[in-house]
């Protein structure tokens, strides 16, 4: 019986058993798609990661992304944790800045990686300049598909945005119309086919960071998510849409799945120059949790 070396991790967070648990398998050359969506199915987190061997030998290595339900092209979480995994392996002991170079479906995909102490951090460089992908909903469904009033949309406007995968980005009034959200169907889906995508990301001014959100993903297996790196990536689309980032450098705390019991720290930095995104950048923390073997199905 055929068996691989797998880890978890949980991400963006600095302690377990908080932040976005992830798998990741280790080994996973001889993998064909369907055997690793079998394997992620398996896990059932919210992605799991397979590392196999670079096509450029000049890079750390080339990996492919799944949900429980479907491949990806791009991922936050899976990006920082197997990018931390992979440094400090390398690094088994003391002190070190290294860069991790991953082969993603979306693109190249570098990670500055450093360790003080016993602080491990991550930061990758969108592959993609987040774009509009189409336009959004009218307010009626999108309050209707949240159980919302329309007076809590807002204030900025709803946006749709792709860097890699696309997010619905819904602005609410405060914290407690983001407590209060909860998907509805058939308004859900309606909502999800209307604006073509998976995801629905909810965002309010926070009271403990910049932004507070939640993601919303039934349809593609994931009732919520703990945390959302790519979804926070493209967020910096939306933000420059709605007049809230200006030229320059921009750096913002977001936290995310706080109502899940699973609070989660993500650092977005985004240049901007005349208005217009020239780079954006995702770091969190990534802490291990359980290491085992997998049998190949």
């Amino acid at each position: 019986m055929t068996q691989l070396v797998f880890h978890t991790s949980d991400v963006f967070t600095d302690r377990p058993f908080a932040g976005n648990p992830l798998a990741i398998v280790l080994g996973a050359d001889g993998l064909d798609t369907a055997q690793m969506q079998t394997i992620a199915r398996e896990f059932n987190l919210s992605e799991t990661i397979f590392v196999q061997t670079p096509d450029d030998p000049g890079n750390t290595a080339k990996v492919r992304i799944f949900f429980p339900t479907a491949e990806i092209p791009f991922a936050g979480h899976p990006t920082i944790g197997c990018a931390v995994l992979l440094a400090t392996q390398a690094h088994p002991a003391g002190d070190f800045d290294t860069q991790i170079l991953l082969e993603e479906v979306a693109g190249l995909v570098p990670v500055a990686v450093t360790r003080r102490g016993d602080t491990v951090i991550a930061e990758f460089t969108a592959p993609k300049i987040p774009v509009l992908h189409t336009q959004p909903p009218d307010l009626a469904l999108i309050a209707a598909a949240l159980d919302l009033s329309i007076g809590q949309i807002g204030p900025h406007n709803p946006g749709v945005y792709q860097g890699g995968p696309p997010f619905l980005f819904i602005p609410v009034t405060d914290t407690a119309a983001l407590a209060a959200a909860r998907p509805i169907e058939p308004h859900w889906s309606a909502l999800m086919q209307a604006a073509r995508v998976d995801c629905g990301y909810l965002y309010t001014p926070g009271i403990a960071a910049d932004y507070q959100g939640r993601m919303f993903s039934p349809t593609a297996g994931i009732p919520e998510d703990p945390a959302t790196g790519s979804a926070s990536a493209i967020l910096a689309a939306q933000l420059l849409a709605n007049g809230a980032l200006p030229d320059g450098t921009t750096a913002l705390a977001l936290l995310q799945g706080a109502e899940m019991g699973r609070p989660s720290h993500v650092r977005l930095t985004v240049d901007v120059a005349d208005a217009t995104i020239t780079a954006v950048r995702v770091a969190g923390t990534a802490v291990p949790i359980a290491s085992g073997l997998i049998r190949v199905p």
